[in-house]
């Protein structure tokens, strides 16, 4: 069997800026899960459902944390994929990769439809299918043409979604201590008595599974770390600045949402409308649309990004065809988001043919993939960081309180799977990603039995050489 070796594909740009990553972690927790979906897990639990948002913020802080130490040394555009294969093979390091591009390509088209569908509610003229063609074509010329146009659209997209809950925070205080006139403040009754918790511990138990999907995108992150100029300072900035705001925001929002609608009310529906519009704040409804839309395209823009990194560290690795390993003169893997946005497009082909009939199905199988990647993430950096520990390393950031911390955060963990296990609407969604993750792992399995992976091994100047084995 003969050995050849080949330079790997132009290393990626470093024109990612400290002030980007820092916003893109922010922007990439304040989604449309908050604008939207928030009213669920206060359906579920009332206001106790800030317990949940507490437990799982706290898990995303740790998950964080992990990240943060695992890509401040290792920069790479592969991030957990890749220290999940150093910890514990390649097999389980594709395994995680494949699974997180998959539904990344999944919820681009997701979210394409979803930004289409809530501008249609404001221009009913404009058909769904066109705009999200539209906003498919130009966020894909956006991710093609550099790093840094897309790091500056990231940045004023979460920026205008980071303004939007500092104003409605401002709202939320003047409504609750009276100070609007002509208004009446809501008070603390909510708070009180048998309202907090209505469905007892059982809804905060419920409402955890739900809100624990509300922090997913902050792992993007670690993957836009290695396109930074310097990594180390950039995700030690990233993950201390991101990590206390999130939970101001998140807690603020979700605080002042249970203040003023009751359980059961239709204004669940659309939280952040119905509290402006007990603020008597004209055009509420429309505003809060137009955020929402602003996440979904701030979501798509990152997504692909995302989607389209992963899929280039897996065939510099070997894991994926060659062809995606391959970058442009502004050092972007074209083919790679070419190739990301394409299931993406047929996806939403399919579902405008089809309507309710793909997108809902392929939803459900990945629906669960989030805590499965910061599964693994705990996981890696736990036998990272004892490896590093045990062998005298010096890491340019370094985890609080582990490995206790660590563990607490894959207790956290066991506790929401259990928890969505138990549920009769939760469950067959994370039997169906338990089954895409089992197929994926044997597939990776057969790969690497099969002799075909190009082991990716260093050259004496630290560039990556793919060893092509025939």
């Amino acid at each position: 069997m003969e050995q050849q070796t080949r330079t790997s594909a132009r290393a990626l740009g470093a024109a990612l800026k400290p002030r980007q990553l820092t916003m893109m972690g922010l922007g990439s927790a304040i989604g449309a899960g908050l604008f939207i979906g928030s009213g669920a897990g206060i359906q579920a639990a009332g206001p106790a459902v800030l317990i949940s948002y507490l437990v799982a913020g706290t898990l995303i802080i740790l998950v964080m944390w992990a990240l943060g130490e695992m890509a401040a040394a290792n920069p790479d555009s592969g991030a957990f994929s890749v220290y999940t294969a150093k910890a514990y093979g390649p097999v389980a390091g594709a395994t995680v990769g494949w699974l997180w591009w998959l539904q990344l390509v999944v919820v681009i088209a997701a979210e394409a439809l979803g930004a289409a569908g809530l501008l249609a509610t404001i221009f009913p003229a404009l058909p769904v299918w066109l705009m999200a063609f539209v906003f498919i074509v130009v966020l894909t010329a956006v991710n093609l043409t550099s790093v840094k146009n897309f790091g500056e659209f990231e940045f004023w997209f979460a920026l205008l979604k980071v303004a939007a809950i500092v104003g409605f925070l401002l709202v939320g205080a003047a409504l609750l201590f009276g100070w609007l006139p002509g208004v009446q403040s809501p008070g603390l009754a909510h708070f009180t008595g048998a309202g907090f918790a209505p469905s007892g511990f059982a809804g905060i138990a419920t409402a955890l599974f739900v809100v624990a999907f509300a922090f997913g995108g902050t792992e993007i992150v670690s993957v836009a770390a290695a396109e930074t100029a310097e990594p180390a300072r950039s995700v030690k900035k990233a993950v201390r600045t991101v990590l206390w705001r999130i939970l101001v925001f998140y807690i603020g929002a979700i605080f002042v949402i249970a203040a003023v609608v009751p359980v059961g009310s239709a204004g669940l529906k659309s939280p952040f409308a119905a509290v402006l519009d007990a603020a008597g704040m004209p055009g509420a409804a429309t505003a809060i649309t137009l955020v929402a839309v602003a996440a979904l395209l701030s979501a798509l823009n990152a997504n692909l990004y995302g989607a389209s990194r992963m899929a280039f560290s897996l065939a510099e690795r070997g894991e994926a065809p060659r062809l995606l390993a391959s970058v442009s003169k502004a050092r972007v893997p074209v083919v790679a988001v070419l190739a990301s946005v394409a299931f993406g497009v047929v996806t939403v082909v399919l579902e405008l043919a089809f309507p309710e009939k793909v997108l809902p199905v392929l939803l459900n199988i990945v629906g669960s993939t989030c805590l499965l990647v910061w599964t693994y993430a705990l996981l890696a950096q736990l036998a990272l960081r004892l490896r590093a520990d045990r062998e005298g390393t010096e890491l340019p950031l370094r985890m609080p309180g582990f490995p206790w911390l660590t563990v607490f955060g894959l207790v956290i963990l066991v506790a929401i799977f259990t928890v969505g296990f138990i549920g009769e609407d939760s469950r067959p969604q994370l039997l169906s990603t338990f089954g895409l993750v089992a197929l994926l792992a044997m597939a990776n399995w057969l790969h690497h039995r099969n002799g075909k992976v190009a082991p990716v091994v260093e050259s004496p100047d630290g560039a990556k050489q793919p060893v092509l084995i025939d």
